[in-house]
């Protein structure tokens, strides 16, 4: 699952008439980005969520063997968007992916099917700590310990993770965040992380962008 559907706010005019996920960087869009690296694991199927212009998006995507999950009339969040497209995705754990980031290092979803233990684990999420998080605004959002992940530290969350979609059915919310997916699984001490060995660049604003082509650049 590529997360795809946002307003991209922060991003000021660059996202004023197109999604975030095709704002170029180093010639490419944001979301290609991310294509590759799913494809480069690979075979998976790929479902793209869009709500914001989302006709631009399926025209990028028309040739990129993808299924799109569109969110209307209203946008869904994390949580209720993996929810609405849990049809197209199939059973069994996913891997959720943002589509606003650019990474440096191994392929992180082979990182994370690598360390994924079904018998222990609800989620896997794949954090960097604070200072190898490029672009990163504020602090962090866990802490790890023995594998486990609990709120509040220096790891920051890179948006790619291994998630059980069971629990999805009982939030009763339509649009919420998986926030609150993973505090109940971090309340059974089920919500594991692993630690990203290179350099992972946050696009949550315009100069994110500077530092993610300069990340490139030294590849």
């Amino acid at each position: 699952m590529l997360f795809a559907a946002g307003f991209g706010t922060r991003m000021g005019a660059l996202t004023q008439n197109r999604p975030k996920p095709l704002i170029p960087v180093a010639g490419r869009a944001l979301i290609d980005h991310a294509l590759d690296i799913a494809t480069e694991h690979g075979p998976l199927r790929r479902v793209v969520n869009t709500h914001y212009l989302p006709d631009q998006m399926a025209t990028h995507l028309a040739d990129k063997d993808v299924v799109i999950s569109h969110e209307s009339p209203e946008i869904l969040d994390t949580g209720g968007g993996l929810r609405a497209a849990l049809p197209l995705l199939g059973g069994g754990p996913v891997f959720t992916l943002n589509t606003d980031a650019i990474w440096s290092g191994p392929n992180p979803l082979t990182l994370l099917s690598t360390a994924w233990n079904a018998e222990r684990m609800d989620a896997l999420l794949l954090c960097v700590p604070l200072p190898r998080a490029l672009g990163r605004k504020g602090a962090g959002d866990f802490s790890l310990e023995q594998g486990r992940l609990h709120r509040g530290g220096d790891m920051v969350y890179t948006g790619a993770q291994i998630l059980r979609t069971d629990g999805l059915a009982d939030i009763a919310e339509s649009a919420f965040s998986l926030n609150q997916l993973w505090n109940r699984m971090d309340a059974k001490e089920r919500l594991f992380g692993i630690t990203y060995p290179g350099t992972w660049c946050d696009i949550g604003h315009p100069e994110g962008l500077a530092l993610a082509e300069g990340l490139l650049a030294d590849v």
